[in-house]
C-alpha cells in the first residue's frame, strides 16, 4: 500500500528587519543630531567625552534615561550638579592624578621594556619572549582619526606575526546610538594575534592582592575595551581579544610595578547586555520639550526644569557613579520615593512606590490585606510594636 507524505506547509519567509537607511539619509540624521545634542549643552560649551569609568557607571543603570542623555550629548554634569546647587566631591585629587601618571610613565618607559615583560610573564602562552616590539605611532587629527589610526596599527600588528604596544589607542563604541571615545592605558598584540588590555593603576597591590572594590572598578572598565576591541576584531583576520586583562599596579608600598591578571568575561557579558537595554539618546532629545537646554549658564529654575524633564532611576549606589547624584537624592526624598532606600528596598514594596504609601499601609490605612507586600508590613509593624511595648501587640 502506497505511502502518502504529509503535507508540509511551507515555513514563512524570515523577517528582513529594518533596511538600511541611504548613506546620504543617515549622515543627514546623524548631523541633526549631533546639532540637536549641542543645543542640548548650550552653544558656548564644548562637548565632554564619555569615557570607560562614565561607560561603566551608566551601564550598571541602564534606567536612567536622565544619565543617559547627559552623558551622549557630552553635558558636563560636575558643573550643572554645582549650577543646580548640589555639587558632588566627585573624582581624583589632583595629587592622585600626578602620582599616577608618574607610575604609568615609569612602567611604559624605555619603550614599554617593564611593561612587556610583566605581559609575557602573566600572558606569554607558548609565544617567544618579546625581544623587538613594534610600538606604531597613533598620532591623528581628532578621535575620529585616531580610532581609524588605532583600527589600521591593531590590523597591521596582528599581519607582522609579532609583538606590539598601543600606547594610549583610541577606540570607539556606539552607545545609545552616537560614538564613545575610549582610552586605554595599552592594548598588547601577541604573536598569535591575541590582543590583551592592559590596565595600569595607582593603588598599591599588597601581597599580591589590591583592594578588591578597585580591582572590580578596573575590571568593569576593562570590559568597556574589550567590547569596543571586538568590534575591530571582527574586521580582522586572525585577530581575538583576550578576555583576562593584565592589571599593573604598585607593588607592596614601593613605585615597583607588580601585575595580575583579572578575568573580565562576566564584567563584559553584563555590561554589553545592559548597553543594549540602554534607550536611544536621539529617541530620548526627541521626547524633550522645545528649547530645552542643560547649558550651565543658564538660571537655576530653568535648569531644574530641563533636568526634571528627563526621568532618572536614581539609588544610593549612584552617589559613588555620578556627579547629579546628590541633586537626583533630594529630588528623590523631597517626593517620599522608595528608590531612596535602595534597589532592594524598591523590589521588595512591589507597588508601593512612596514612603508615605508604605506608612499608610503597614499603619492599615491604606492597601489590600490580600497583598503579601501589605501583610507582610503590617506583621513587621505589628512586632515593632511588640517589641516596643514588651510584646503585648504581638499577641
Amino acid at each position: 500500500m502506497p505511502r502518502h507524505r504529509p503535507t508540509q506547509t511551507p515555513r514563512p519567509a524570515a523577517h528582513p528587519g529594518p533596511m538600511p537607511l541611504p548613506p546620504q539619509e543617515r549622515e543627514e540624521r546623524g548631523t541633526t543630531l549631533r546639532q540637536r545634542l549641542a543645543e542640548l549643552r548650550g552653544p558656548a560649551v564644548a562637548p565632554r567625552p564619555l569615557d570607560a569609568r562614565a561607560l561603566a557607571a551608566l551601564a550598571a543603570n541602564p534606567g536612567c534615561r536622565r544619565r543617559a542623555l547627559l552623558d551622549g550629548a557630552g553635558v558636563d554634569k560636575a558643573a550643572l550638579a554645582t549650577a543646580l546647587g548640589s555639587p558632588a566631591p566627585f573624582g581624583q585629587s589632583q595629587f592622585a592624578l600626578v602620582r599616577g601618571n608618574a607610575f604609568e610613565a615609569k612602567v611604559k618607559a624605555d619603550g614599554g621594556t617593564e611593561l612587556m615583560r610583566l605581559l609575557y610573564e602573566h600572558l606569554g602562552g607558548a609565544a617567544g619572549a618579546p625581544r623587538e616590539v613594534l610600538v606604531p605611532d597613533l598620532t591623528a587629527a581628532g578621535p575620529e582619526g585616531r580610532a581609524a589610526r588605532t583600527a589600521l596599527a591593531l590590523r597591521e600588528a596582528t599581519e607582522a606575526g609579532g609583538w606590539a604596544l598601543l600606547d594610549h589607542p583610541m577606540l570607539a563604541l556606539e552607545v545609545a546610538g552616537s560614538p564613545a571615545y575610549l582610552e586605554p592605558d595599552a592594548v598588547a598584540v601577541h604573536p598569535d594575534g591575541t590582543w590583551t588590555v592592559v590596565e595600569i593603576k595607582s593603588f598599591p597591590m599588597i601581597d599580591g592582592s589590591a583592594d578588591a572594590a578597585k580591582v572590580g572598578a578596573a575590571a568593569r572598565q576593562s570590559a568597556v575595551y574589550v567590547l569596543a576591541l571586538e568590534r575591530i576584531a571582527e574586521l580582522t583576520e586572525g585577530a581575538k581579544v583576550g578576555h583576562r586583562v593584565l592589571l599593573v599596579c604598585p607593588k607592596d608600598f614601593s613605585n615597583l610595578p607588580a601585575a595580575s591578571v583579572v578575568d573580565v568575561r562576566k564584567q563584559r557579558a553584563v555590561t554589553r547586555r545592559q548597553l543594549t537595554r540602554l534607550a536611544r539618546v536621539e529617541d530620548i532629545a526627541a521626547a524633550l520639550p522645545e528649547g530645552t537646554t542643560f547649558d550651565p549658564e543658564c538660571p537655576r529654575e530653568q535648569l531644574d526644569a530641563a533636568v526634571e524633564s528627563v526621568g532618572a532611576a536614581y539609588a544610593p549606589e549612584c552617589l559613588a557613579a555620578c556627579e547629579l547624584a546628590f541633586h537626583c537624592r533630594a529630588k528623590a526624598r523631597a517626593a517620599g520615593a522608595v528608590e531612596a532606600l535602595g534597589r532592594s528596598v524598591r523590589g521588595e514594596l512591589g507597588g508601593l512606590t512612596t514612603v508615605g504609601a508604605v506608612l499608610a499601609a503597614a499603619a492599615g490605612k491604606e492597601g489590600d490585606p490580600a497583598d503579601p507586600t501589605v501583610a507582610a508590613l503590617r506583621r513587621a509593624a505589628a512586632l515593632r510594636a511588640g517589641a516596643l511595648t514588651g510584646g503585648a501587640a504581638c499577641r
